[in-house]
Parts: structure tokens; C-alpha cells; sequence
């Protein structure tokens, strides 16, 4: 039986990250994975292909429709979609590969197969070939991640129904797309074969797109999303779904109640969230058991069992790859009996759509319910020079600020490039940093942050812009 310090089950973010930094440590260190790849659902079928295609789609929809020829540049381009994939995956190899060099520069053994818990201090790996391998470790970490969320009368068959994966694959532009959830990968996917193409309507059960975001900054995006061409069913349910071998039957009803409707589409996106992924981890050979959303509880990343770890996806938290390589290396510190903290109030978010929205910190929504008094300073787009110059003029930069002290509570950005910016938010409210001291930061001049040190210099009223 092989013997480590540590036992990682997951190769996704949070357990290669995990993995490295063990062997930083000088921790002997395995990661029992069972893909082919490392780098789990975000590196493979979600976060890095998804922002693959968005850009070439961005750039196929710039060339084909005005933008293009309002700059002088004339061109009629033809859309090679099964190149447009390969080089989608091309990508998504590199880097794939590079987690391998960067196991084998940190000593780490990568174990390929699926691990399950044996009891305390051991695990199982069971390869593609059905032999199994034990190994024993003083901490194991449990990193597997989470996979699409069904919905119920909706059978995902990768075929006509498809999840997020199925979407990064298609064979053809679909005719008609149809998302369900109108949160993250479903505005993400939906707005890739919108450019390339297809018409694409986003049904969602809340009256609202962008779930716990800002409410201002979820409309305005909601809006550029529309005026773009993407349909939107508000407050609304499929009940249903048929698919046959040429396209998918849906019924669709109001959320609260009311009569149904039918929608055909070629394609049909299930984009309803994500859960926890557990399965075949034998969790009750050490009494762990997961709560009612599927999730194992976790205090500063340790389960009631000693010895078990949990980071990632799989337990509580926004299910987001920086999240997971934060309580990777949290996790990995506190095992090698060093102090350390994630902060949960600073985790960015961000939709990488056109134009993109960011976040960080406070929403107004929640500020109001806590009964915190509060300053807000916004400032357009269409005020900034370098967005102007760009054509990029849609959305918004707003810093929230609490009324007394003048601490930033919470940034929310629409706009182009903003995933981009929201670090240095980040960075300031990590130093409770005040509206004031972003407001007196000398930013380059012409460029989009302009706009943030502007929405600073606006909680005062003191914008020079507008």
C-alpha cells in the first residue's frame, strides 16, 4: 500500500492546486483523478473552452456584422465552425499539459483512476481497467467538484438536450437555441451561438436574470443582451420536454401559474446550476454524510471526521475555480499546521458576456436588508474616453461605500473588459479600503479603469467627467 502525507480526490482547481502547493510544501502528495485530463470540469468542458469560443465568436460576430466596417476593415467572413473547435481544444490540451509539468515539478503523483473513501486515512482507486489501488494518507482532501443540475421532465441526452458540455460541442449552429437558466453558463453559452448565428431564447424561472447579483447591474446587462437579439421568457418553467431526431418540443408555463405555451427549438440548453458531486466517494465508510443541497459541511475546510478535508465545488460557497484554488491553498497551509483564512466577502464573480458584468462585495439588495446606511457613485460608460473611442460604451461602473466610514462595501461593473478591473476592487477592499483612496489613485489615462476611479470620486459627488 502506498503511503502519502496527502490524498487529493479531484484534479479540477481546487484539487491540483491543492496538490501543488502540498508539494511546495515538501508534503508528499498524490491526486487521484479519473479523466484522461487533469484540470476537472473548468479547465476540460466549462471554464476555459467557454471562454475560448466566446472570443472567437466575439471576433466572427466584429467581422460579419458592422462593427468591422464602421472601422474602415472590409471583410466577408465564413464561418469554419469545426475549426473554430479544434483550436477551442488545442487550447484547452496546452494547458491541460502544463498541470502535468507542474506535477511533475512539484513531486506530485498524479493516480488515474476514481477514488472512494476506505475509512479513516485511506482510499481506493479504482482505474479505467477495473483494477483497484489502495493508498493510505494521514489527511485526504475531498475535491470532486460538482456536475449540471437536472430538471425534472427535461432528460439530458447530449443530443437535442444538452448541458454545458453538449454546448461546447455542437456540430451546427443551431436554428433555434433555447436556454434554460438565465444564469452564468446559460447567458455565456447562449450568447456564443447567438453570435455565431443562431436565434436563441433564455427561459428563466425567476423575474430577473443574473441570480444574487446587483439588480441595477443585472438589468442593464439584461437590456445589452436583448438589444443584441436574445429573447428572454421572465418568470417562467419548462415542464417538459420532447425531443425527437431533427429538434425539442417544449412546454412552457408562467412560474406562478397559468397557461402553457410551446416552444420548438433544434437545440435545447440545460443551464439550471450546479450540484455537489459525490457519487462513489463511500462517504458513510468514515459517517460523513451530506447536507439537503448534497453539499459536505466544512469548518475552515475540515469535516467532522479528522483527517478528511473538503474544498471546492462539493461543499458550501459559490461554486467558482477561484473559490476552490483559494481553499486549496487555505486547506493545504492549515494541514501543514499554518494559519490561514479565505475571505468570503471578497470573492469576485463575473459573466463573461459582451458587454461583461463583475462584481464583488455588497449588492444594494443586501445592504438594504441589513439596515447598513450607504453612498453609491456610479459613473457611464459613455463617459469614458478610451470606451468611446472603442465603441464600448454600454454599461456602468458603481462603488458602493458605507455612509459613515466611507469603506468600499461592494463594486458592481457592466461594461467592456471589467473582468479585468474587478482585481483592483479586490485588492482595495482586502485593505478596507475607502471610496476616497480609490479616488485619489492615479489611473492611466485613456483607459476603461478611468471609469472605476471616476464611480469612486462620484460617492462624494465629485466626478469631473459628467
Amino acid at each position: 500500500m502506498k503511503s502519502f502525507d496527502v490524498v487529493i480526490i479531484g484534479g479540477g482547481p481546487g484539487g491540483y492546486n491543492a496538490a501543488i502547493r502540498a508539494g511546495q510544501l515538501g508534503l508528499s502528495v498524490a491526486c487521484v483523478e479519473g479523466r484522461s485530463t487533469l484540470g476537472g470540469t473548468c479547465l476540460n468542458v466549462g471554464c476555459m473552452p467557454s471562454k475560448a469560443l466566446l472570443h472567437a465568436s466575439e471576433l466572427y460576430e466584429a467581422a460579419s456584422g458592422d462593427e468591422f466596417a464602421h472601422l474602415g476593415i472590409e471583410v466577408k467572413p465564413t464561418l469554419n465552425l469545426a475549426q473554430m473547435m479544434k483550436q477551442k481544444d488545442e487550447s484547452v490540451t496546452g494547458l491541460t499539459k502544463g498541470i502535468e509539468y507542474l506535477f511533475r515539478k512539484n513531486k506530485v503523483e498524479w493516480i488515474k483512476g476514481w477514488g472512494r473513501l476506505d475509512g479513516v486515512g485511506k482510499v481506493i482507486v479504482k482505474a479505467e481497467d477495473g483494477s483497484e489501488t489502495p493508498l493510505q494518507a494521514k489527511d485526504i482532501v475531498i475535491a470532486t467538484g460538482s456536475e449540471p443540475t437536472p430538471l425534472p421532465g427535461v432528460t439530458i441526452d447530449n443530443q437535442r438536450i444538452i448541458d454545458s458540455t453538449g454546448a461546447l460541442a455542437l456540430p451546427q449552429v443551431p436554428k433555434h437555441l433555447v436556454v434554460i437558466g438565465a444564469g452564468v453558463i446559460g447567458l455565456e453559452l447562449g450568447s456564443v451561438w447567438r453570435r455565431l448565428g443562431s436565434e436563441v431564447t433564455v427561459i428563466e424561472y425567476l423575474d430577473r436574470i443574473c441570480p444574487g447579483t446587483d439588480e441595477e447591474t443585472a438589468k442593464t446587462l439584461h437590456k445589452a443582451l436583448a438589444k443584441q437579439g436574445m429573447a428572454f421568457k421572465l418568470g417562467s418553467k419548462v415542464t417538459q420536454a420532447n425531443a425527437t431526431a431533427d429538434g425539442v418540443s417544449l412546454t412552457v408555463e408562467p412560474a406562478a401559474g397559468g397557461t402553457a405555451q410551446t416552444l420548438e427549438a433544434d437545440y435545447v440548453l440545460v443551464a439550471i446550476g450546479r450540484r455537489p458531486y459525490t457519487k462513489g466517494l463511500n462517504l458513510q465508510s468514515v459517517g460523513l454524510e451530506t447536507d439537503k443541497r448534497g453539499m459536505l459541511g466544512n469548518e475552515h475546510h475540515r469535516t467532522t471526521v479528522p483527517g478528511i478535508w473538503v474544498i471546492g465545488d462539493v461543499t458550501s460557497g459559490p461554486m467558482l475555480a477561484h473559490k476552490a484554488e483559494d481553499e486549496a491553498v487555505a486547506c493545504i497551509e492549515r494541514i501543514a499546521g499554518k494559519p490561514h483564512e479565505v475571505n468570503y466577502n471578497l470573492i469576485p464573480g463575473v459573466i463573461y458576456t459582451r458587454p461583461e458584468l463583475a462584481t464583488v462585495g455588497k449588492t444594494e439588495e443586501q445592504l438594504k436588508a441589513e439596515g447598513r446606511a450607504y453612498k453609491v457613485g456610479k459613473f457611464p460608460f459613455t463617459a469614458n474616453s478610451r470606451a468611446k473611442i472603442n465603441h464600448e460604451t454600454e454599461g456602468f461602473a458603481k462603488v458602493i461605500a458605507d455612509a459613515n466610514t466611507d469603506e468600499v462595501l461592494g463594486v458592481h461593473l457592466v461594461g467592456p473588459s471589467v473582468s479585468e478591473m474587478i482585481g483592483e476592487f479586490c485588492v482595495a477592499m482586502e485593505f478596507s479600503a475607502s471610496a476616497e483612496d480609490i479616488a485619489l489613485t492615479c489611473h492611466p489615462h485613456p483607459t476603461r479603469s478611468e471609469a472605476l476611479r471616476q464611480a469612486a470620486m462620484n460617492v462624494d459627488g465629485m466626478a469631473m467627467q459628467i
